[in-house]
Formats: C-alpha cells, sequence, structure tokens
C-alpha cells in the first residue's frame, strides 16, 4: 500500500500562494550564501564532542513556509523576490473577521510555521531543477484513487484516521515542517546520535557503528536509520518503512531516504535529504532544509492522548449525521 497525505500530492500554492498547502521552517537567520551543499565556513568550522565527533548538539528548527514542491504555476521560478516572500510571510500570520481560521483547526495565533526560506527558493526540492516530485504516472493514478476512498471513508472508523490523529506518529523520517513542533534535538554519545522529534515524541537513535539494516522483514513506523560520517557531515540512511507509514510526500515500504548534515557554524546546520523509490519516482529527488539553532528554545512533552477528543468527536459527530 502507498501512504500518501491528501497534501502532499495537492497542487501547493494554488489561488497566488494559498497558505493552507504552504509546507512550513524557521529560517530567517540563514546567511543569503547558503546553497546546496556546504559554504565556505563549513570547511573550517570543526566544533567536537569530547571523544572527537563533529558536534550537532542542541535545539534546530527546521519550520519553513518554503512547500516541499514548487508550484505547478511557478513553471521554473525558482526563487521568490523579497517582496513575494514578505507577503506570503505576513499572510501566514493573517486573522482577520472573514478569514478567523480553519473551523477544524487552529487560528493563525496558535501556529508556528516560520518564514519563506531567507535564500527565497520557491521549493525545499532542488534536484529534479523543476522543484516537483518525479512521480512515475501509474503511481499518480494510484495515489488518486488512495486520496478518493480516504476521502469516503475517513469517518468510518478510526482505522481510516491518519497516524498523527491516533497519536501514534507524525510524519516518517524525514519530516516535512508543519504549523508547529518544528524541532530537532540532537544528543550524542560515542558511537550513536540520538535525535528527539518534538512533534509526536518520536526518539531516533541512530547507531553508528556499521552494524547491517534490519531484515527487510522487519518494518517500523520511522523506518531503521544507520548513520556513519563523511567528514564533518553525518550521514543517515533510512530504510525499512512500515507499510502504514505516513510521510508528507508519497512514500512505500521500498522508500530508502538518506540524510547529511554538515554543522556550518554555531548556529546552523546544513540539512539536506535524498528519497530514493523506483516504484514511485522516475529518479531519486533531494530537498535542502537549513536548520537554525534555537538557543532560547524549551521542547515541552507533546502529551497528545490526554487531550485527544478529536478522534471521538469526529467519529460521533459521522455517526450523528448518519442517523440524521
Amino acid at each position: 500500500m502507498i501512504s500518501l497525505n491528501k497534501i502532499s500530492i495537492a497542487e501547493l500554492l494554488p489561488k497566488g500562494l494559498r497558505r493552507g498547502f504552504l509546507l512550513p521552517l524557521c529560517l530567517l537567520a540563514l546567511p543569503a550564501t547558503t546553497v546546496l551543499g556546504q559554504t565556505p565556513e563549513s570547511d573550517t568550522f570543526n566544533r567536537t564532542t569530547a571523544w572527537g565527533d563533529p558536534d550537532l548538539q542542541g535545539i534546530w528548527s527546521y519550520a519553513s513556509l518554503t512547500p516541499l514542491q514548487r508550484a505547478a504555476q511557478l513553471g521554473d521560478k525558482e526563487f521568490y523576490t523579497s517582496d513575494e516572500a514578505a507577503i506570503i510571510n505576513a499572510r501566514s500570520r493573517e486573522v482577520t473577521e472573514d478569514a478567523p481560521g480553519d473551523p477544524g483547526s487552529y487560528n493563525p495565533e496558535w501556529f508556528d510555521k516560520g518564514d519563506v526560506s531567507a535564500d527565497l527558493r520557491t521549493s525545499l526540492i532542488v534536484d529534479p531543477a523543476d522543484g516537483r516530485l518525479p512521480l512515475r504516472p501509474e503511481a499518480s493514478a494510484k495515489l488518486a484513487q488512495e486520496r478518493a476512498f480516504l476521502s469516503e471513508h475517513e469517518t468510518d472508523s478510526w482505522e481510516f484516521r491518519p497516524n498523527w490523529d491516533r497519536c501514534i506518529t507524525y510524519h516518517g523520517v524525514p519530516p516535512i515542517s508543519t504549523g508547529y513542533n518544528n524541532t530537532y534535538q540532537i544528543v550524542q554519545a560515542p558511537g550513536y546520535v540520538t535525535i528527539y522529534v518534538e512533534m509526536i515524541h518520536d526518539v531516533r537513535i541512530i547507531p553508528l557503528d556499521g552494524r547491517p539494516q534490519l531484515n527487510a522483514k522487519i518494518q517500523q513506523w520511522n523506518g531503521d536509520s544507520r548513520g556513519y560520517w563523511e567528514g564533518n557531515t553525518l550521514v543517515v540512511e533510512t530504510t525499512n518503512f512500515s507499510d502504514k507509514t505516513s510521510h508528507r510526500f508519497p512514500s512505500s515500504p521500498k522508500t530508502r531516504a538518506v540524510e547529511r548534515f554538515t554543522r556550518i557554524d554555531d548556529n546552523m546546520i546544513d540539512y539536506q535529504f535524498t528519497i530514493e523509490d523506483p516504484d514511485l519516482y522516475t529518479s531519486a529527488w533531494t530537498a535542502v532544509r537549513p536548520m537554525p539553532k534555537l538557543n532560547d528554545y524549551t521542547v515541552y512533552e507533546y502529551a497528545c492522548h490526554e487531550g485527544n477528543y478529536a478522534m471521538t468527536n469526529i467519529l460521533r459527530a459521522a455517526r450523528v449525521l448518519e442517523q440524521k
């Protein structure tokens, strides 16, 4: 079964930058010279742990209003102008009488979506050059069928509700920024890197000792991650996703994610990831997502089940409507 998220396969930015499909990273601190790969400063930056590994520790933000995919109507426009970015940033915070907020969600006062990245890109995807997911036609057709099925049956049972509605997990590895809780807390120990994901409290424990991936029959919500160092860059390869895993882009149990973390100065990690899945895509694709450090940020407990009235009320409302 192909996992999908309704937002990820919809057209991004319809009606001239509709904020509903913007995929949020707070990157105002991103230097304008930062592009795919390292900046010149990263060649000399060399903060290390007590045992000599490059030091990635801290709390890092991946909140962004830069969408994963470039809007189709933007064509080959790779960058926004400063004025266009300012309009998008302002719109994301708008609260008006005509648009108080989504009644099934929050109004903008409660969101923490970040801004369009400071490099002004129109998409996080940089390869392919058109900023679009290179989906196979047959995969697009199957995704459309699944989307239609879920739309028709989404209130039939808890089984048809998304993983995040059920407080299980969020959007897999790597996550794409959302409305809030867009942080990684990275902690290191000899032979391991641990990433605490603020949204739905997932913890990724990544061994660096060269051990093989798990047997392909063992599948997990967030896959199975293995890491190694290439100079100052942490490379993390993740496979073994479950058929129940849901990313904010089309994925399957055959999906392979390769992430690259390079700390380029005290307050920035240059982060990029590549997704491979020959059943879904005609080629691998790569996105960049620089992550600024949050020095005055507290990660609180994500206590989802204790207040999760949404599940009960969604299903109860559907039964009431059926009775009527």
